[in-house]
């Protein structure tokens, strides 16, 4: 998407159910939980947000998280860096190219051109860390000291949610992390360069993350919509804060819990 030049999107972006959507959103206020009382014994604050994190999960599949641990200068730091990798010339980023799954950090523009459906206008770099390591040679120079600090900060609110939610299920707080289930880390790093006809395409159409849990850090654009009670909802994006979406597989614990 970010090599296209012209003043029509490509009819392979076109999305026929585009517009009767883009009327259809409403403004809902998504369940905001504050960390900051996590390690406080007073008042049972770390009791009171894994009852949030349950409710909010059970309700919504979604919450915003608020003094999470992770600073604002590296998510800023974060945002910067990706920046600069999508918007280096083609030629800089096609050594990374690739539909490959088994790279640990790859490029590519859409990986849907292949299938029948729509494609999406976005720009994706994929950064895996496997038992929480990359090498750092295999991220881009451009945005590498970026992506390690963020990771870092990440993989501990990782090991962080994995308790909140063991807890949430009724579960002993290492549950999660005792059955794996949240042992690596993808980066998905997300782009979506000017279109020329937005109103007839998507940058991320609808669908639901198969995995057990996607934190969002979102730019100051927003864009970000979910599906509440069968009604599509605005998510204006909130600087210094997160969100958490429970993903498939994680329903999948909580239906069985």
């Amino acid at each position: 998407a970010s090599g296209f030049r012209g003043g029509e999107a490509p009819r392979l972006f076109i999305h026929p159910q585009r517009n009767d959507l883009n009327k259809s959103a409403v403004s809902l206020e998504l369940p905001t939980i504050d960390f900051c009382g996590l390690e406080s014994s007073v008042s049972g604050g770390r009791r009171e947000i894994v009852e949030e994190i349950r409710k909010a999960s059970e309700e919504w599949g979604f919450f915003r998280i608020v003094n999470h641990g992770v600073p604002l200068r590296v998510m800023d730091a974060m945002l910067d860096g990706i920046r600069r990798f999508h918007e280096q010339p083609a030629e800089a980023k096609m050594h990374l190219y690739s539909s490959d799954s088994k790279r640990k950090v790859r490029f590519n523009s859409n990986v849907s051109l292949r299938e029948l459906d729509p494609a999406c206008w976005r720009d994706l770099l994929t950064c895996v860390f496997q038992d929480d390591t990359l090498d750092p040679e295999a991220i881009p120079l451009v945005c590498r000291k970026e992506v390690q600090e963020y990771a870092k900060y990440m993989i501990e609110l990782r090991e962080t949610m994995a308790e909140l939610l063991s807890e949430a299920l009724g579960l002993s707080s290492d549950y999660l992390s005792r059955i794996e289930c949240m042992k690596s880390e993808s980066l998905a790093c997300l782009y979506y360069p000017v279109c020329p006809e937005p109103e007839l395409t998507f940058g991320t159409s609808a669908h639901s993350d198969t995995t057990f849990l996607t934190l969002l850090l979102q730019d100051s654009i927003g864009g970000l919509q979910i599906n509440h009670q069968n009604q599509w909802a605005d998510v204006p994006p909130v600087r210094g804060a997160l969100i958490a979406n429970i993903g498939d597989l994680m329903q999948v614990q909580y239906t069985s819990h």
